[in-house]
């Protein structure tokens, strides 16, 4: 009998069918097996570790200069299992197109290949070739990270293929053996090559280690740091290295795609390296992949499907990145270079002042607590000074609520080329925030007790939607985006962005309820939630736009709770469950038609590991770092902070017997709702996504001042009503000859 879970999948799939041939979606093709046709493309691959665009000029290095004039070129993103990428990590990684290491290992140069006549644990070493040194360990560990790599993919496609391969260096070998680590033709260096050699086998790679051998040659200081190499000391490098390339540019035949790479760091900061591509259809410009949908930007992964596609040989999955493609363009050299030189200044500079950002969020909105905490207690006197101390602190917290949306307003500038360029990014950030919070006091709605969060949480959602249907320019190298040094995302919603996304989309939502609750029309009010809830998981969900598969989960159910709440029904356990199966099933059926497209993203590559049965694994190791978020002190600090004040500030009884949140559901028939349903989407985004507490912090960054300013107004309400003394009824004697107070007067 066909299990339950079958035939949901069987389901999905034909219904998957339907969509696809009504709406023109087109399948991928099937990959070929072992045994597929032979290769029909020749590529060698330079790997030049440590390479930075800034090493690059026409006058030291003739060879890399004149190699980007005639091809196509981008920022390498490096990152594999480690914060910093070791020369042999990085070849692993062409290796097995996926993220790989060398275990235990010191970052060092590669270690020497056993040559013919030596030993070797995985049986004889070719007559002419090499084995990688200690390939079953590397093998083993490797196939047991959470990234399940695959060592000698690449090389076993060519040998499957009926080709063969050469390498030239150590490093080289760990990039193009085999299963068993073998290359069929192995040269110590450049200069060695023959004619025949550049000529024997459809791939080559070459390990160009000049630059990387100056770090290694500076040596340590006494406490084990790395000695930093001095200008004129890494020009001369770049230099060596140049040499070598010119070596093989001019040695291989006519018609070979060059991949060149700077496939690791060399110190303790990792940097975006150099990626160009000659030959084999790339043009002078830029490059980009679909793993980046970046203009100038690709990824070390992306390298090993590229020249699988150069060979004319089908990708495996288990080879995860996308293909380089050109981006031709008009700009000169010069222009290019400096380009990317630029992005890698920008992805220092944010990496700089990231993790302190959310210190410095967090404790703001500490003080923040504080100051309201403050602003209660020594609330008194006459009418005019309750109203300045309740009107600063809104403002302050309506400041607080407009600062996250702000962090992504600032990539509109250019604050990373500043001399200074934290505290440009500070002053930039305060500068948005306090541009959001005076467009929501600009208007009569000021005097409204959800006007002007509302203000701030729509502007914050349009902009973050607007941002991923547009290319993510503004979630790269932001305080609360991603930065392609971590290479965990390069477009969509990342778990931080998706948090304030869901949440300023279920605030502004449940606030544009208001109007048609006051007028009891609660059809129109859960038309808005639907309509709101619908474009927020289509924005967030969807390939291309925010490619969000946790975020599909925790919007679902959240929204449906909203759509229950203003229209006066009852929230029931039942019905949360039916609500986030709903959720499942629509980010799966989604995930089935991206697997079914040319290019699957993480949503289609799971789909696939569903129908395989490996889906659990992935399932595992998101909740256990989950799990392990409750370690990141700033976000579970920020997080206990925000509940502690929600609970024991707002929702306590103040001095005149009634709670902030008290008040505000007084004077608001959708803040109830909105507090709710905000809280809900942030625990369970929490519960559904790897960053786990990150995701709880940041909802309530933007959650909490939003109350705080609500129930201030509500509070500043209440007080000058109860100064206001009832008017007399026209005529009566009160009014024409009682006495009247100093105050009244």
């Amino acid at each position: 009998m066909m299990r339950r879970g079958t035939k949901i999948a069987v389901f999905l799939a034909a219904l998957g069918t339907v969509l696809a041939g009504v709406l023109g979606w087109s399948p991928a093709q099937a990959a070929a097996g072992p045994g597929g046709a032979a290769a029909t493309g020749r590529v060698v691959i330079i790997g030049v570790p440590g390479l930075m665009w800034s090493d690059i000029s026409e006058k030291n290095t003739p060879a890399l200069w004149g190699l980007t004039a005639e091809g196509s070129a981008a920022g390498l993103s490096v990152r594999t299992t480690r914060v910093n990428t070791c020369p042999t990590d990085g070849w692993l990684t062409v290796s097995a197109g996926q993220r790989s290491r060398l275990p235990h290992g010191d970052c060092a140069l590669p270690s020497a290949p056993i040559l013919p006549g030596q030993e070797s644990p995985t049986g004889p070493v070719p007559k002419d070739g090499a084995i990688a040194a200690g390939w079953p360990a590397i093998k083993s560990d490797n196939a047991g990270t959470n990234y399940h790599a695959e060592i000698g993919l690449l090389g076993e496609a060519v040998h499957r293929a009926g080709g063969c391969t050469t390498a030239v260096g150590p490093g080289a070998v760990f990039g193009v053996g085999d299963g068993g680590g073998r290359v069929d033709r192995y040269v110590e260096s450049p200069d060695k090559v023959t004619a025949a050699d550049w000529a024997r086998c459809p791939l080559a790679a070459v390990d160009v280690d000049d630059l990387f051998r100056g770090y290694i040659d500076a040596g340590v200081d006494p406490h084990g740091d790395q000695i930093p190499l001095s200008d004129e000391g890494r020009a001369d490098a770049a230099a060596d290295a140049d040499r070598r390339v010119a070596q093989v540019v001019t040695g291989v035949p006519q018609g070979t795609t060059i991949l060149l790479a700077g496939l690791s760091d060399t110190g303790l900061n990792p940097h975006l390296r150099v990626a160009v591509a000659k030959g084999g259809g790339f043009e002078p410009g830029f490059m980009t992949s679909s793993a980046t949908r970046q203009e100038g930007l690709v990824t070390l992964t992306d390298l090993t499907a590229t020249a699988m596609k150069q060979l004319g040989l089908p990708q495996p999955k288990q080879a995860v990145g996308s293909v380089w493609k050109p981006q031709p363009s008009k700009a000169s050299t010069r222009e290019r270079v400096d380009a990317l030189v630029d992005e890698d200044v920008a992805a220092q500079a944010i990496r700089a002042v990231q993790t302190s950002f959310y210190w410095v969020l967090f404790a703001t909105q500490l003080v923040l607590y504080g100051i309201a905490v403050l602003a209660l207690r020594r609330l008194g006197g006459d009418r005019r000074s309750r109203a300045r101390i309740l009107g600063g602190t809104r403002v302050i917290a309506l400041l607080g609520g407009a600062a996250p949306g702000a962090s992504f307003l600032a990539g509109l500038l250019p604050w990373w080329r500043a001399e200074h360029p934290t505290p440009v990014l500070i002053c930039t950030v305060l500068g948005f925030a306090g541009l959001l919070t005076g467009v929501a006091l600009a208007g009569p709605w000021r005097r409204s007790v959800v006007v002007p969060g509302l203000v701030i949480t729509g502007v914050t959602g349009v902009v973050l939607a607007l941002d991923v249907m547009t290319g993510s320019n503004l979630q790269l190298n932001t305080l609360m985006g991603y930065t392609a040094l971590v290479a965990g995302r390069f477009y969509g919603f990342g778990n931080q962005a998706f948090s304030l996304f869901a949440v300023a989309a279920i605030l502004t939502a449940a606030w544009l309820t208001e109007y048609p609750l006051r007028q009891r029309r609660k059809a129109a009010a859960v038309a808005i939630v639907a309509v709101i809830g619908v474009s927020a998981v289509v924005v967030d969900g969807l390939p291309a736009f925010g490619s969000d598969f946790g975020g599909v989960l925790a919007i679902v159910p959240a929204f449906a709770m909203l759509g229950l709440m203003v229209a006066g029904q009852r929230v029931s356990a039942l019905r949360l469950g039916v609500f986030f199966v709903a959720g499942a099933a629509i980010v799966l059926f989604i995930s089935y038609l991206n697997a079914r497209s040319a290019n699957p993203t993480h949503l289609g590559r799971f789909w696939q590991d569903l129908m395989d049965g490996d889906a659990w694994g992935i399932v595992t190791r998101k909740f256990n770092a989950m799990l392990n978020s409750l370690g990141y002190w700033p976000y579970t600090l920020a997080v206990a902070a925000a509940v502690v004040f929600l609970f024991f500030v707002l929702a306590r009884p103040t001095r005149w017997r009634v709670s902030l949140l008290q008040g505000a559901y007084k004077h608001s028939l959708s803040m109830r709702p909105a507090l709710i349903c905000a809280l809900s989407v942030g625990v369970i985004g929490t519960l559904v996504n790897d960053s786990g507490v990150v995701i709880l912090s940041v909802a309530f960054s933007l959650a909490t001042p939003l109350m705080l300013a609500a129930g201030l107004r509500s509070l500043e309400i209440d007080l000058r009503n109860a100064d206001t003394p009832p008017r007399a009824p026209s005529g009566s004697r009160e009014e024409s000859t009682g006495p009247r107070s100093a105050e009244q007067r």
